[in-house]
């Protein structure tokens, strides 16, 4: 499964669930950011390659249906309702990333 990570600069939240959730093989696992200044910033490419996406925060979701309606027409978009109050890496974000996204889908142990 082709999962897409989503924050605003692609610099902590996403960065950090791409880092987590790469480590378990049957993921393959990207992230990017939806602001001008993201580290690497989210494209159609993006979009189309991924079957699940989740976004940190409703405004991300926002952002992908403004500028990619189309793209995202038939994509799951999952919103994880995590504020940008983390750094890279952060244990609380680690464990609230694993916690939010394994409602949707399996996280080993």
């Amino acid at each position: 499964m082709k999962i897409l990570f989503i924050c605003s600069r692609n610099k902590w939240r996403s960065l950090t669930a791409e880092k987590i959730f790469s480590a378990y093989p049957m993921y393959d696992v990207r992230s990017a950011g939806t602001e001008e200044n993201a580290r690497i910033k989210v494209t159609a490419g993006h979009i189309g390659w991924a079957d699940l996406i989740f976004v940190m925060e409703t405004k991300h979701s926002r952002r992908l249906k403004t500028k990619f309606r189309d793209e995202i027409a038939d994509k799951s978009i999952i919103r994880l309702d995590i504020p940008d109050e983390y750094s890279y890496m952060d244990e609380e974000l680690i464990e609230l990333l694993k916690s939010r996204v394994s409602e949707y889908i399996e996280v080993p142990d």
